[in-house]
């Protein structure tokens, strides 16, 4: 199965409208898939390749494994925030944790980036990393800059997903070579612009290009949001067709990791967006 997330790109070619597009993340296959011989209703290909003999990916397999990684992400959010919770007595301590499990996940994604199949046991260390940072931050952000902005952030999250889904399963977004290309250039000028943004904080530019602060961050941050959307839309596309492929059950593990990227980008700009909000009030 073949993603637009840069993690997921090792996996079998897609039946899109043209190559994949790298991006951030990949959702659940929704929809009917195609009209494919021996597809069950729905365009879902029946859980037995009598072909190749190999069982394949259904939605319920992407569901129920997003599900369990996702469960990972919150429940380490969970434990981080009440175990390291960020205040003045161990501020430096909750922060060195949160930042050493957040490049202990990127290691362990780019391991799972080349590796030929994925990796159950990684992707699960990954969401439980990937939480103990979000927990961080989301201590640290509720205490320090809006309190009650994580609860809005996690429905926010949650609207944005649910829209996705549904303009995708209206066929309002129609997932073209050209939206692809779109999807991938404004991905890669956003992910410039943030690395401009550091360079300049890092070697005394104060704060950076401003992309933190003001209403300048507010727009950065739902372009961000508006990009993690674009790449859901992506991704159904991509699992919607490894599902009417036949694709390899052990392919919705690739699926669900994906799925948990973009969640979790689109969580933290729509909480970058919510504390500049609040915090102008």
């Amino acid at each position: 199965m073949k993603s637009s997330n840069p993690i997921l790109i090792r996996g079998g070619r897609s039946r899109d409208d043209g190559p994949s597009a790298p991006g951030m993340p990949v959702g659940a296959g929704i929809g009917g898939a195609g009209d494919d011989p021996g597809s069950a209703p729905g365009g879902l290909l029946l859980a037995k390749d009598a072909s190749t003999d190999h069982v394949a990916m259904t939605l319920d397999d992407v569901v129920a494994r997003t599900a369990a990684t996702l469960g990972m992400v919150a429940l380490a959010a969970v434990l981080s925030w009440v175990l390291l919770s960020v205040d003045s007595a161990n501020i430096g301590r909750s922060y060195g944790i949160g930042v050493g499990a957040a490049l202990a996940a990127f290691v362990l994604a780019l391991v799972q980036t080349f590796k030929r199949k994925p990796s159950p046991v990684l992707i699960l260390s990954y969401a439980a990393l990937e939480g103990v940072f979000l927990g961080v931050v989301s201590s640290a952000t509720s205490t320090y800059i809006a309190p009650g902005v994580v609860v809005q952030a996690v429905l926010g999250t949650f609207a944005v997903s649910a829209g996705v889904l549904i303009a995708y399963r209206m066929r309002w977004i129609r997932v073209t070579q050209r939206f692809q290309g779109f999807v991938l250039a404004a991905a890669t000028g956003f992910v410039l612009l943030m690395v401009a943004d550091l360079l300049f904080s890092a070697f005394g530019g104060g704060n950076g290009l401003g992309f933190d602060s003001g209403g300048l961050g507010v727009v950065f941050g739902i372009a961000g949001i508006l990009l993690g959307a674009c790449f859901l839309a992506l991704d159904f596309k991509q699992v919607e067709d490894a599902i009417a492929q036949g694709t390899p059950r052990e392919e919705s593990w690739r699926a669900a990791f994906g799925l948990t990227l973009t969640l979790v980008w689109i969580y933290l700009e729509a909480l970058r967006v919510l504390s500049l909000l609040r915090g102008d009030e």
